[in-house]
């Protein structure tokens, strides 16, 4: 209970219900700058009100943050608690084996393992298991659902066990849809409300993380969340409080409305490219004015989904007219919507046109009436190109990207009796795919029109081209069938692969094999278009070098044209077989042709039919095996699913911190190295560390599976960390790829074998790094990869938020370097050894050490390095060796 010291607890009378609340109004009395505050600041000062005990939450800390100012420097630490818990099962897999693991170290330290159990109520949704191996055919569905329960039982089991055995954990079942498309269509609820043992109810805003980046997706809908790694994950589910420094607000002020061309994802490819430019890391950005009430829901997710491309922890909208129609529109009951809709009002966070804006730390503002359509490419989200300079930037684009390969270098194929030219440029993936855009109803009706529009003109998608359509959820389905569109995308063999992120997370699958090997021949940099949210090196496709994000429409119309070397406004996109030149503007629809479709097609009915039995799943799933116990029966010959060595040797004290000495370096980077470069994602090539630990283990090679589905299994997954084709270390020069110079013998050899000989030699390992270290996905096994490895810190320029964070969890000490010191500036190729001290004598958030490097012929630099533990208790974390050893250890003692 709190201590309720501001007198903020009051009662809200809704229909026949009475609920409990703690009024912001009230306080505002006390504190009138809190009618100012961004909305939201003000669901975070709710929290606190609510959680007020004196010890994690005191009343200094809410006076300062009802007294919070827009040119405050981000300084207070805040603990918050979440209402729930969100998860994927890439992620979600290795959380419920690590709570399994953490089980069984409670036993063995004499504790009750049944404490290990979420204290917050936890959904997972199996979304990112499924891969394009069939496309082109209505058989396509059903072979890869079937080739993804066989290649994924194990780890289904484990989730089926974790179901019965934890409590307030339910499991959306494969085959159903996207995460983040599942939330926002069924499991948010906008203001979320807990009955007490006494028949007491609370409302409070409905608050979460997630185990994926794209969390803030549910922003569009007036809930606070965000994404996390796993191992924070966990420490949520255990009922510990996220801490965090109260953040800056940005507020991005929209006016206008889109023009007629324009699409809600080149909205988002505008608004990314601007809050790139400004600098959002670690930052709320909240939207606000009045282009919202021309925005809809589907578009504000959209825009919202993007918050980690934008780089922002959320990109909010507040709770508005809007937000209730969608609500009860997506057959949300009206008892849900009456208190959504009087909470808001009693707490002075339902937005008007007509209230004054809020306060924020900077703004920017956009006419989106100025949107024009583009794409963004080809290996970053942020780097938007309108799509009338398309053509001109693919060809500066091929210069870099070309490298050794000949200018000229098409290759002659041929297959089923078709003879066709493949060059440089060609589209060889056009994926409808992704949270991001297959939640929205008027690009996916928008592609849709185009394959109609196509299909009655007499064009075709080009035969290189391997399409696939993998919507966010069944009702995209059932509106694309009611509006008879769905005929029209398998006519341009955009069939229907599969419920769940598909290529955006690099599930693409291979390509045809007379594609590949013709890309392989001529070392073509061919594309890939996709409606996704991510596009880094190495992510869609070993065989494809340049990736681009598109629209719906326009993933349709690129897969007709089939080639980046083409300009969609001033070259046909393709001509029928009487030759007749077809252009764009004559496939794609306007404005008023979507609405009229969508009015006419898109129904309530439609999602709550299809959300009646989410936790059912097909006969596939209901038939898995499920292990009983409370502590889950591990099978030592698995290769999904292991015990791991995170607590092996744990005692209930932490040990005394100590100074790093005599260390190498393993890994030097440069800017901006992405979570896929250090995490293991994608294909497992075989002859790969991780394709020869499968194959010593008995595994062919056509039942690796992808490395996101062996995430429970942490030999697979420290093989493969640092793996990514696309790494360039720069101590390895001359290599692609996740290779490694053992410093000791000169030896260029794999990263996983230098850090096995390094850890047989008890030698530490550090890794010297750019700008944005880490930034992309929340991927924990990209600090669980670190750690294993026998990585003991890290040395960057700048972290992205959630795999700094992820390190600490991990017990990985991030350092950073002062400003106007780098790895070039101090002269530190890599070849040194090093000495970090500063550790032992206690750290302090935001502290220095010093780090001193000695070459091969005696030469020291010393230098200070910032500690990047920014709150006390990341220091805690750090000083228990992660995250979770800290949460049990602290269980134990309750």
């Amino acid at each position: 209970m709190t201590t309720n010291s501001f007198e903020t607890r009051s009662a809200l009378t809704v229909g026949d219900r009475t609920y409990t609340y703690y009024s912001l109004p009230k306080l505002a009395t006390s504190f009138p700058n809190v009618s100012k505050l961004p909305f939201s600041t003000r669901v975070l000062l709710e929290n606190l009100l609510r959680h007020e005990d004196g010890t994690s939450v005191s009343a200094s800390d809410i006076r300062a943050v009802a007294s919070w100012q827009p040119s405050a420097h981000p300084e207070l630490e805040i603990a918050f608690r979440v209402a729930r818990v969100l998860l994927q099962d890439f992620t979600g897999v290795p959380a419920v084996v690590d709570l399994a693991a953490m089980r069984d170290a409670m036993t063995a330290l004499g504790g009750d393992a049944s404490k290990i159990n979420p204290l917050a109520p936890a959904s997972l949704v199996i979304d990112h298991s499924v891969q394009v191996d069939h496309f082109g055919s209505k058989a396509a569905l059903s072979l890869n659902a079937k080739l993804e329960h066989e290649r994924n039982k194990e780890r289904y089991g484990l989730l089926r066990w974790g179901q019965q055995a934890f409590r307030d954990f339910e499991v959306v079942p494969p085959d159903t849809g996207i995460v983040h498309q599942v939330n926002l269509e069924y499991l948010a609820k906008t203001v979320w409300t807990k009955t007490l043992d006494d028949g007491e109810t609370i409302a409070y805003p409905d608050t979460l993380v997630g185990t994926d980046s794209h969390t803030p997706m549910v922003n569009g809908l007036g809930v606070v969340g965000w994404g996390v790694g796993g191992i924070e994950a966990e420490a949520a589910l255990l009922g510990q409080p996220i801490t965090m420094l109260l953040p800056e607000v940005v507020g991005f002020k929209l006016t206008g409305k889109l023009a007629p061309a324009a699409t809600a994802t080149d909205l988002v490819l505008r608004v990314v490219e601007m809050l790139r430019g400004l600098g959002v890391v670690g930052k709320f950005v909240e939207f606000f004015g009045p282009g919202l009430s021309a925005l809809p829901l589907a578009d504000r997710a959209t825009i919202s989904n993007m918050a980690p491309e934008y780089g922002a922890t959320i990109g909010y909208f507040p709770v508005d007219d809007e937000t209730l129609r969608y609500l009860r529109f997506s057959g949300r009951s009206e008892e849900t919507v009456a208190l959504v809709e009087a909470y808001s009002k009693a707490q002075g966070t339902f937005r008007t046109d007509d209230m004054a804006d809020p306060a924020y730390s900077h703004v920017l503002e956009l006419d989106m009436g100025t949107v024009v359509p583009s794409i963004a490419g080809p290996k970053r989200p942020q780097d938007r190109i309108a799509l009338t300079d398309s053509k001109p930037a693919f060809a500066k684009a091929l210069d870099a990207l070309r490298g050794d390969s000949p200018a000229d270098a098409s290759v002659t194929v041929e297959s089923n009796d078709m003879r066709f030219d493949l060059d440089h440029g060609d589209v060889v993936i056009a994926a409808i795919t992704s949270c991001t855009n297959t939640s929205n109803p008027a690009v996916m009706l928008a592609a849709g029109l185009v394959a109609k529009k196509a299909v009655e003109l007499g064009v075709d998608v080009k035969p290189w081209v391997k399409t696939s359509l993998a919507p966010g959820s069944k009702v995209v389905t059932r509106y694309l069938q009611e509006a008879g569109l769905l005929t029209y995308l398998e006519a341009l063999q955009f069939h229907l692969v599969g419920y769940g992120c598909t290529t955006c997370i690099g599930n693409s699958g291979p390509l045809p094999k007379h594609i590949a090997a013709a890309v392989e021949e001529g070392d073509l940099v061919v594309t890939s278009v996709l409606s996704g949210n991510r596009n880094f090196e190495g992510r869609i496709s070993p065989h494809v070098k340049a990736n681009y994000l598109a629209s719906p429409p326009l993933v349709v119309a690129y897969a007709i044209a089939g080639s980046m070397t083409k300009d969609l406004y001033n070259e046909p996109i393709a001509r029928t077989n009487e030759g007749k030149a077809v252009w764009l503007k004559d496939i794609w629809p306007t404005q008023d042709e979507v609405a009229e479709v969508m009015a006419a097609c898109l129904k309530p009915e439609q999602f709550s039919g299809e959300y009646a039995e989410v936790f059912e799943g097909d006969a596939d799933w209901r038939s898995l095996p499920v292990p009983e116990g409370n502590n889950f029966a591990w099978d030592e010959s698995s290769t999904y699913v292991r015990n791991p060595p995170f607590f092996e040797g744990m005692g209930k004290e932490p040990p005394a911190l100590e100074d790093i000495e005599g260390a190498r370096c393993v890994v030097r980077v440069a800017d901006s190295v992405t979570t896929d470069h250090i995490s293991p994602a994608g294909s497992i090539a075989v002859d790969s560390p991780a394709g020869q630990y499968l194959i010593d283990h008995g595994v062919p090679k056509a039942q690796f599976n992808s490395y996101g589905s062996r995430r429970g299994n942490h030999e697979v997954m420290m093989r493969g960390t640092f793996a990514n084709i696309r790494l360039r270390n720069e101590i390895a020069p001359g290599t692609e790829g996740g290779w490694s110079t053992h410093w000791p013998t000169g030896e260029v050899t794999t990263i996983y074998d230098a850090c096995m000989r390094y850890k047989a030699a008890g030698t530490k390992l550090v890794v010297l790094a750019g700008k944005e270290y880490g930034t992309g996905s929340s991927r924990d096994w990209a600090a669980k990869g670190t750690k294993l490895l026998g990585i003991e810190a890290v040395i960057a320029e700048s972290y992205e938020r959630i795999h700094r964070s992820n390190l600490i969890g991990m017990g990985v000490l991030p350092l950073q370097f002062k400003a106007g010191d780098t790895r070039n500036s101090l002269g530190l190729k890599g070849d040194e050894t090093f000495a970090i001290t500063g550790i032992a004598d206690g750290l302090e958030p935001g502290g220095t050490v010093s780090v001193t490097a000695v070459d091969g012929d005696g030469g020291e630099t010393t230098f200070e390095a910032r500690v990047r533990l920014d709150t006390p208790v990341e220091v805690q974390y750090y000083r228990h060796g992660g995250i979770l050893q800290f949460v049990l250890r602290n269980l134990l003692d309750g």
